[in-house]
């Protein structure tokens, strides 16, 4: 690849979370990266430059939809890392291009049906080349997939076993859903109204993992509230558990199973201990099925699909520089060998807001990690556990503020 132009490409540059992304790209890049921006208009692209302080920054204009434009993007470049969603109405052509070219990638998506396309369109492609193509790569579901990696290392360490069941929780948020999220999240209710394959991998714990290895003893995400001992608190349904608890299992399949072939693993979110706490979780659960069923029904008709899109939240904006700062997420983990009797507590905490400061910064931290070389797996589709697992728990605390410890 020495005769490749750049050695990344941030496809997506001008968008809110493109432009975050960039700024810490800038700001922890070694100084012999050959890197650039990529989107559709120039004079935008020369404008975030510009505001970089990087006037003579590389650009590069294309049409994500232009198949050859994708392909010859893919080409000249080692790694590209993508914010430009929904990824399952934007991203094909160019995770078809990457695989094809040998291009390690890297995106923000949490579209379950997408990802499972691209893993069954593409991996054959991918692992001939040599492409390592990663997804979910930011607040889905970095936190949750790296600390259940780290969680099972401590395990390992501390008792020479690993955990035989992990529960994950989110305990506290400060900040809001990203316009892209919330984007995806219509876009995948609208499908799963229109579409049977998406319903049947929406109902499939496993439906992430490797042909031949889709089954094992989780259920489904559950939508009742319940008393969760092991934390002293209410538990309602967390809203990017599919997502998480499948890119977890896969990173587990993909990595040979080493926590077991019955290992579980289950996500919730924390309410509080008392009686407003139940309360909470069950509105939580009646909200989420409800609005899963009426916005589906929305999302899939075009004209209130596009109302939709009007009234929530525009994909190019974002909270100011200090709600950022003022942002927060704190998920807590408990490790269970039932046989033994051995527990493991530990805590993944961000210092800024999930949907923007702490997305943007997981993702350009992975995009870094690529373009340095730090991806010792063959081709394929990768989770960001199984890829860039150790990398990840080195760089994150030091360049991400999201830390990693052991509570006891």
């Amino acid at each position: 690849m020495s005769d490749r132009s750049y050695d990344l490409v941030l496809w997506g540059a001008t968008g809110f979370t493109g432009r975050l992304v960039a700024a810490h790209i800038r700001d922890h890049a070694p100084a012999d990266l050959r890197w650039a921006l990529g989107g559709r208009r120039r004079d935008a692209l020369d404008g975030v430059a510009s505001d970089l302080g990087l006037p003579d920054l590389p650009v590069v204009v294309a049409d994500a939809h232009d198949r050859d434009a994708m392909r010859a993007l893919a080409a000249d470049t080692r790694v590209v890392c993508t914010t430009v969603g929904p990824y399952a109405v934007h991203g094909t052509d160019l995770v078809a291009a990457c695989a094809e070219e040998g291009t390690d990638y890297c995106d923000l998506t949490g579209e379950l049906q997408w990802m499972r396309r691209m893993i069954d369109a593409h991996q054959a492609d991918a692992e001939a080349s040599g492409a390592r193509i990663l997804h979910a790569c930011g607040f889905d579901s970095i936190p949750f997939d790296l600390g259940v990696v780290f969680t099972q290392q401590v395990m390992q360490d501390r008792h020479g076993a690993p955990a035989a069941v992990v529960h994950g929780r989110l305990k506290a948020a400060r900040g809001t859903a990203s316009g892209g999220t919330v984007a995806s999240m219509v876009n995948i209710l609208g499908e799963a109204v229109t579409d049977s394959d998406t319903r049947t991998l929406l109902r499939d714990p496993y439906g992430l993992n490797p042909v031949g290895q889709r089954q094992g003893p989780d259920g489904l995400e559950r939508m009742l509230p319940q008393r969760d001992d092991d934390f002293g608190a209410w538990s309602g349904p967390f809203p990017m558990s599919p997502v998480n608890t499948r890119v977890v299992r896969r990173t587990h399949a993909l990595l040979g199973h080493p926590w077991g072939t019955d290992f579980r693993y289950d996500e919730a979110m924390l309410t509080g201990s008392g009686p407003v706490g139940a309360l909470t979780a069950a509105g939580i659960g009646v909200g989420m099925s409800v609005g899963g069923v009426v916005g589906g029904l929305l999302s899939a008709a075009a004209p209130t699909r596009k109302l939709l899109e009007r009234v929530l939240p525009d994909p190019g904006t974002g909270p100011s520089p200090d709600a950022q700062e003022k942002g927060f997420f704190d998920v807590r983990f408990v490790a269970e060998d039932p046989a033994s009797g051995t527990t493991l507590r530990t805590r993944v905490l961000g210092d800024r807001d999930p949907g923007y400061g702490a997305t943007s910064r997981m993702l350009g931290e992975t995009a870094l990690a690529l373009a340095a070389g730090e991806a010792t797996v063959g081709g394929g589709h990768w989770t960001p556990g199984a890829a860039l697992g150790d990398s990840l728990l080195r760089r994150l605390p030091a360049a991400a503020g999201v830390t990693f410890t052991v509570l006891d």
